[in-house]
């Protein structure tokens, strides 16, 4: 598209509609995500043409290290926003899971769209069909290049053993099915069931096996900050209990400064009027850890960014105190003694 990205387009009928470009990453997942969300926006905008302008990423390209060792948090968003910035898209949709705690200046989540089951689920190797983490052989491997997934589950499951696993869901199941190193991984619920593969889940971890990623389940929409009336546009896409679970999950991280290089892991319910958070801190080994749970009440028009996002339709006062919520659990953490086991957590993975 040549000239002014908001150069509107005429449909032939003399009926003028503009153009908006959607980036995504390459990989089958990201496209069946964006779809998902061109999807719903040109429901809501029959006027709109929607382009989608996939791109590789650095994430992307590097297969051969384990996330947690390359130590970026920007790894699958960069060159998204590079394009973002420079005009050439206008909305990117991203996994939240994917989006550091602060964005760089200049962009924002502009919606947090109903999230979808955030738990960790376990896929067998086809030889194991029928069993579960707990009645796998001693000694079975286990790939996940989680160290959040790995530090949780070695703890619940000292006979088994956990190996780095990466590359996209379809490389992850081929390792997994073609050889015999694994008998089992751990993905997202969320991504296999969008996949289509729900088939292939043999066993959901429950928190008390598992508590899962910040943001985990949940599709996010970034866009430029100034740009108001795509802001406009994308902010009816936002689902308030989704974007107030999150936004709580994203400060209690931010305060803590985890990424993917130490093991964080949440679990959040709205009841009642209620927001509840827990949040949990673990060793490598899953040895030490600690975790405690807090609530306040979400019951309730400006412009205001927390923690990265945009939401301008849901009541500020339940937002800001979502976001008290993950800052003042992490602070309880902290004074615990958080800050010392995620140092250590740090240093032996930068060492390994």
């Amino acid at each position: 598209l040549s000239g002014d990205p908001h150069t509107p387009l005429s449909d032939g009928n003399g009926k003028v509609s503009r153009v908006i470009r959607i980036g995504t990453r390459k990989s089958q997942l990201a496209r069946i995500q964006t779809d998902s969300v061109a999807d719903k926006l040109k429901e809501l905008y029959p006027d709109v043409h929607l382009e989608i302008v996939a791109m590789s990423t650095t994430g992307d390209k590097i297969l051969d290290t384990a996330l947690s060792k390359i130590g970026e948090k920007s790894l699958f968003t960069k060159e998204l926003e590079n394009a973002l910035e420079k005009n050439e898209v206008d909305l990117v949709v991203h996994s939240l899971k994917d989006l550091p705690t602060t964005l760089p200046p200049g962009f924002t989540i502009g919606a947090v769209l109903k999230r979808e089951n955030p738990h960790d689920a376990v896929v067998l190797h086809p030889k194991h069909a029928g069993k579960t983490l707990d009645t796998l052989p001693e000694n079975s491997v286990i790939g996940t290049s989680s160290l959040r997934r790995a530090a949780q589950l070695k703890k619940r499951f000292p006979h088994l053993d956990f190996k780095d696993i990466r590359g996209n869901l379809n490389t992850r199941l081929k390792k997994l099915d073609d050889k015999d190193d694994f008998s089992a991984i751990i993905l997202a619920a969320a991504g296999l069931r969008r996949m289509g593969w729900d088939d292939r889940i043999s066993q959901i971890l429950g928190p008390e096996d598992c508590m899962y990623a910040v943001g985990q389940g949940a599709l996010a929409v970034e866009v430029r900050a100034r740009d108001a009336d795509i802001l406009e546009m994308v902010s009816v896409l936002h689902d308030p209990d989704t974007v107030l679970r999150c936004i709580a999950e994203r400060a209690f991280l931010k305060r803590l400064e985890g990424g993917c290089s130490v093991p964080v892991a949440v679990h959040t319910q709205v009841k009642d009027c209620q927001l509840y958070l827990t949040g949990a801190v673990y060793s490598l080994d899953g040895s030490e850890s600690l975790k405690e749970t807090m609530q306040t009440s979400i019951k309730v028009d400006e412009q205001v960014q927390r923690v990265g996002v945009t939401a301008a339709k849901i009541p500020g006062d339940a937002q800001d105190r979502a976001e008290k919520l993950g800052a003042d659990l992490a602070d309880l953490l902290l004074g615990k003694g958080a800050k010392e086991i995620l140092t250590v957590a740090r240093q032996l993975n930068d060492a390994r």
